[in-house]
């Protein structure tokens, strides 16, 4: 049996489309169902706990309750992580539980970055030597176990430091020119997340946080509010739900079709940026800052990373869902009159 068809038959699929898309999307529900759902409860815990309904027993008891899951929740982060991977690469179950551990390490030694690569190396070797032997319950969570943790061990950290320096220098240089970093990060990760590509992932990756996060924040939610409320007429309540607190990334396909209705977002991104950086100083957390109004994490992220009080929670409603919803159907308006969008080009499929 040749090389390649070895491969094929052990489902290796040395492909940019299920490292770079598959695992990054998986890797973001793999973080939405451990890090963030825990920093949601965090935050929820918090304000709880600061409010007049700590001062009853039934209020900091929710408070505390609250705290607890978030401990728990963002605990296995990285076992989530390589669980979620190893998944999407279609791991076999004694690979797949083994790599829990795998990405455990990989967060510890190398961040997201080193669970991201130590899975993704032990899901595929793990599955090359998956029932090959007659002892296959100790071999293949052994080896998936030896090749991911030396890759956590001996990888991540040195990608891991690339990543994070990348982010630091875009933090840096968010700080010393917000206007203009602003709508750079606000337009690039808005595409991102439109694109079947994980914008949280990304920004996860990056460690981004900071104003330039809060910008990223504001491009994603650029793309998701103007879009669930540019495409209404065709979609209704149903899709202003789907695409609002889903993902815009439901517009590709139309996308592909006529370019040219990506245009509004994009454009009220380029503002809404901006107004985060320098407006209003938003800030957000890594985890929060590539997942825009989805499940309203993005929000939620900026309303725990931001200094609180009413400024905060104005920015929050103007960038998040006031100005991309009123802004992207004022310029999509003109596009429709000189034809560049047509009736249905928005539409989703059934």
């Amino acid at each position: 049996m040749s090389g390649g068809s070895f491969l094929r038959k052990k489902g290796v699929d040395l492909s940019v489309k299920i490292y770079l898309i598959d695992a990054m999307s998986a890797m973001a529900l793999g973080l939405f169902a451990s890090l963030l759902i825990g920093t949601i409860f965090a935050t929820l815990g918090e304000k709880i706990g600061g409010s007049i309904l700590a001062d009853y027993s039934a209020g900091a008891a929710a408070a505390a309750f609250f705290t607890e899951i978030a401990d728990f929740a963002r605990g296995v982060t990285g076992a989530a992580l390589g669980l979620a991977i190893s998944h999407a690469l279609k791991a076999p179950p004694l690979v797949l539980f083994s790599a829990a551990a795998v990405g455990a390490a990989g967060y510890a030694l190398g961040g997201p970055v080193g669970s991201y690569v130590a899975a993704i190396v032990a899901a595929e070797c793990g599955k090359l030597v998956s029932k090959e032997t007659r002892v296959d319950i100790l071999v293949t969570p052994a080896a998936t176990l030896l090749v991911g943790v030396a890759t956590a061990k001996f990888v991540g950290p040195g990608v891991s430091a690339v990543m994070t320096a990348l982010g630091t220098l875009i933090m840096k240089a968010a700080e010393l020119e917000p206007l203009w970093v602003g709508v750079i990060v606000s337009v690039l990760v808005g595409i991102a997340l439109t694109l079947p590509i994980s914008s949280a992932a990304l920004c996860f990756m990056l460690n981004l946080g900071g104003i330039a996060a809060g910008a990223a924040t504001a491009g994603c939610c650029a793309q998701m509010v103007g879009f669930a409320v540019m495409s209404f007429r065709e979609n209704r309540w149903g899709g202003l739900v789907a695409q609002g607190l889903g993902t815009s990334m439901l517009q590709m396909g139309n996308i592909v079709k006529n370019p040219l209705i990506w245009i509004p977002p994009t454009l009220v991104s380029a503002v809404t940026g901006p107004v985060a950086t320098v407006v209003f100083r938003l800030e957000n957390i890594p985890a929060g800052a590539g997942m825009g109004t989805c499940g309203l994490v993005g929000p939620f992220g900026v309303a725990a990373a931001t200094p609180g009080g009413p400024r905060m929670w104005l920015g929050l409603i103007l960038v998040c869902f006031v100005l991309p919803a009123v802004l992207t159907p004022l310029v999509a308006a003109p596009l429709r009159r000189l034809g560049w969008i047509r009736e249905g080009d928005l539409k989703l499929p059934e």
